[in-house]
């Protein structure tokens, strides 16, 4: 947040105070006074609500447009997806102005006001009668000519400031969260791991808020109370988060060059020395990186020939290359996990689209909603996660003698392997579907209830949040820790874009198969008949693709060299 400027022999420096960490006065950070857990809290609040907020929106969605907005089902379907995916591109965009300019707590700050703008905006659009048309066309309501247009272009308006709201939010706020525990303290190091545990508890609560909660008051009451409530939790949130200003750790600003034109300066100068041979192994300036310096040596060839610095500005250091080697060591780890980033893909569809077809009675005047099962993917990561944090963790610490139990590269690979599980499960469980609907002669009725409870998906359901609590935390822990200091924001939206991509390569690879296996006339895998389709045979295929996966993440976790000499996680 600011340089610290305190003289030398400053009472605060008696103390015992965090390395490269400021208060919000700009005097180095006391151990005692700042960060740890008191300060955590403040921030897992703040995202909390703000995945109240966005899942308030987002599960909902459809209905909105189709029926508010009068949108067709196609229309609507593209307009999300549209959303969907800006909304996963822009904390890219967010983390750069965060770690280049603006810090971590400005940036939430400015990120949060735009989010409650076009919260406010959402409910606007809802609320006001002159913007609501009960007709499609022009129409009079309540005496005044009342256009449909107008209210979608203000819905979209505040619908894309969300979505720019969350990608200056979304990787900043666990970054800033997780700075508040110094990674060279041996007892800090544990909370952070532990941080990270509950850091996802928060997020899994307040999602199970916004679909549950709010979806039922948008349906059964009014649409302007289901987006003014959001609206209200963030405002609420952000008075929250500034009432613990004084407690927070900052990183310390250090002068000089963005972290982005240093690393980028080393990919240029090897690129322009490529034909030369890279430079002796000497003595390493660097010890932290002393193991990394064996990996992508073409790097090297940045640091020959001193004229470089003519062409390109500035020579290169050994600390930026080491800076861009750690950097370039997540890709194969990125690129490995899309699999699972496919499969995370399918509770909201496929899933849901089993369990419509099954009987969903709950007593004799109940039917529970199909995609209401996806709440029990969250509730399985409540119950879990506790679980894990006090009683795994413990019980693999004294076994391993790491802090965190086990390694992150090992926590993602067990996630990554319940996948698997899951998968082929689905696929036991819907060739099940298949042979009930099929005993019943239900095969050409795909209206008609099978005669099959819908708490057979129940533990495809449960493994799968197992799987998330797993990969998703051990993801999150490793692009936050493996990157340079000064990119921390941008190494969570790394981490966010495998999602994002993961999402548009399961469209594309729905796409294929579709028009490839319905050549000729034949019934495509993912048939309107559901009873005629086969999504045994998709899952299936999706098991061995995550299987595939899975070989190539062990190949590169093993060879994967950590970019801290001192870290044990």
């Amino acid at each position: 947040m600011a340089t610290a400027t305190s003289n030398l022999h400053s009472p605060l420096l008696m103390a015992d105070t965090v390395p490269n960490s400021v208060d919000y006065k700009g005097r180095p950070a006391v151990r005692s006074n700042h960060g740890r857990w008191f300060s955590a809290l403040f921030i897992i609040w703040v995202e909390m609500a703000e995945r109240i907020a966005f899942y308030g929106i987002s599960s909902n969605l459809i209905s909105f447009l189709t029926g508010k907005l009068g949108q067709s089902t196609a229309m609507a379907a593209v307009n999300i997806n549209a959303w969907s995916g800006v909304a996963s591109l822009l904390p890219i965009f967010g983390a750069v102005i965060a770690d280049s300019f603006a810090g971590k707590f400005y940036t939430i700050i400015v990120s949060s006001v735009i989010y409650i703008l076009g919260l406010g905006l959402l409910t606007l659009s809802a609320m006001l009668p002159s913007l609501s048309c009960p007709n499609q066309g022009r129409s009079i309501v309540g005496g005044q000519e009342c256009s449909p247009h107008l209210q979608t272009v203000i819905f979209f308006i505040a619908l894309y400031l969300v979505a720019a709201g969350q990608g200056g939010h979304k990787p900043c706020v666990q970054a800033f969260g997780a700075d508040q525990f110094d990674g060279e303290d041996p007892g800090e190091l544990k909370a952070k791991s532990s941080f990270f545990n509950w850091w996802y508890f928060g997020v899994c609560v307040g999602s199970l808020l916004g679909i549950g909660v709010l979806s039922y008051v948008q349906d059964n009451l009014s649409w302007g109370l289901g987006f003014g409530i959001p609206c209200i939790i963030m405002v609420i949130s952000v008075l929250i988060f500034l009432f613990g200003t004084v407690t927070y750790r900052y990183n310390m600003k250090v002068e000089g060059e963005s972290p982005f034109t240093r690393i980028g300066r080393v990919f240029v100068a090897a690129a322009q020395n490529w034909n030369t041979a890279p430079p002796e192994d000497g003595d390493n300036e660097e010890a932290q990186f002393h193991d990394g310096s064996r990996q992508f040596k073409f790097l090297d060839k940045a640091l020959v020939a001193q004229e470089i610095s003519n062409r390109i500005g500035k020579s290169c250091s050994k600390s930026n290359v080491e800076e861009a080697k750690a950097v370039l060591r997540l890709f194969p780890i990125w690129a490995t996990t899309l699999i699972f980033a496919i499969v995370f893909s399918q509770p909201p569809t496929f899933f849901t689209k089993q369990g419509i077809t099954l009987n969903r009675s709950v007593g004799s005047n109940f039917a529970i909603p199909a995609a209401a099962l996806q709440s029990f993917i969250g509730i399985f990561i409540v119950i879990f996660l506790p679980i894990y944090d006090r009683v795994l963790v413990p019980v693999a610490r004294k076994i391993t003698g790491n802090p965190a139990g086990i390694s992150m590269l090992q926590r993602i690979g067990t996630g990554l392997f319940i996948s698997i599980i899951v998968m082929v499960l689905s696929t036991i469980i819907e060739k099940k579907r298949l042979e009930t609907a099929s005993q019943h002669g239900l095969i050409d009725l795909p209206d008609m209830t099978i005669p099959m409870s819908i708490w057979w998906l129940l533990p495809q359901y449960a493994l799968f949040g197992i799987s998330e609590a797993f990969t998703m935390v051990g993801l999150q822990e490793f692009f936050y820790d493996q990157v340079p200091n000064e990119l921390r924001s941008v190494g969570l939206s790394l981490y966010l874009s495998i999602f994002g991509l993961g999402g548009l390569l399961s469209s594309l690879l729905v796409t294929l198969i579709n028009k490839a296996t319905s050549r000729g006339g034949k019934e495509s895998w993912f048939s309107n008949n559901l009873n005629r389709a086969h999504l045994d045979y998709f899952y299936w295929l999706l098991a061995g693709l995550s299987s595939i996966g899975l070989c190539l993440f062990v190949y590169f976790a093993k060879s994967y060299i950590y970019n801290k000499k001192n870290t044990s996680l």
